[in-house]
């Protein structure tokens, strides 16, 4: 097989969770760009429909939108189901979703702050960023374990290798007790995908599955220019990512290119974590 043709995603159905989101959405544009079948899962069946209607009518494959609730087995198993009804198999699944709270506020305690952190939001974002991914790989990754073939693509970030560098979140003129903070439930459900990913790539490789990481760094998407300014400053490259440049690592991690590896971490954060 040359290079070019283990690339081509021809016929595969690719679930990617949190399909509606900024990322989700350029994961669902590079698998439709190499001719597999995106299947958007979002919570918001409205956005996940509308975004998958775009890319069906640029890139003439039948991406569609479903809603699921990746929190929930019940509703994971009902959306396995309706996969395989409408396209009859699933080929690789892409654990993208996860809760990402701005890290904004100016009350008289901080609620991101380690000692302030309410429980109800780390169990939530555990709930979405972590056990969600455990329940779609085990909903969706048994199916693939039985066809004898797929591939799990984890979503983790540079924060999964490396710890928040609060001070790019300081606000001038505000006490210690106010300033906002990089949520600890973040670096938690980061690390722990990395984890998830070594765990699955033992558990099914003799079943035919892969599964791997990818560690993004921050997408620039008109943040803050001050926090821009001070994140960039922690990057070799000095810049953050563009929206549309992990499209090539995805495709490649979930692509024949990448056929001899499983259970690896690919850091993509313009040199961050090297300092």
């Amino acid at each position: 097989m040359n290079v070019k043709d283990q690339f081509d995603l021809t016929g595969r159905v690719v679930v990617i969770t949190g399909g509606a989101g900024l990322l989700g959405v350029k994961h669902a544009e590079a698998v439709a760009e190499m001719g597999g079948i995106p299947v958007l899962a979002d919570v918001d069946a409205a956005r996940a429909k509308a975004a998958a209607a775009k890319i069906a009518v640029r890139y003439g494959v039948p991406a569609v939108g479903l809603k699921v609730d990746i929190t929930k087995t019940a509703s994971v198993q009902k959306f396995r189901d309706q996969v395989l009804r409408r396209f009859g198999r699933i080929d690789i699944l892409i654990n993208n979703a996860a809760r990402n709270p701005k890290v904004e506020g100016n009350g008289r305690k901080a609620w991101s702050r380690l000692e302030n952190y309410p429980l109800p939001q780390w169990e939530l974002d555990l709930a979405v960023g972590l056990t969600g991914a455990l329940i779609c790989s085990q909903v969706l990754g048994a199916e693939m374990a039985r066809a004898g073939r797929g591939v799990i693509l984890n979503v983790a970030s540079d924060l999964g290798v490396i710890a928040p560098d609060q001070r790019i979140y300081r606000r001038p003129g505000l006490a210690e007790e106010q300033q906002m903070v990089k949520p600890v439930s973040y670096s938690v459900v980061k690390h722990g995908l990395v984890g998830l990913t070594k765990y699955l790539a033992t558990y099914w490789a003799e079943k035919g599955v892969r599964a791997n990481a990818i560690s993004p760094g921050g997408v620039f998407n008109e943040q803050d220019r001050d926090f821009v300014r001070r994140l960039t400053s922690l990057i070799p490259l000095g810049r953050m990512a563009r929206p549309d440049e992990y499209k090539a690592a995805v495709i490649f991690l979930v692509s024949d290119a990448s056929s001899y590896m499983t259970g690896a971490n690919l850091i993509i954060d313009g040199g961050r974590s090297t300092w």
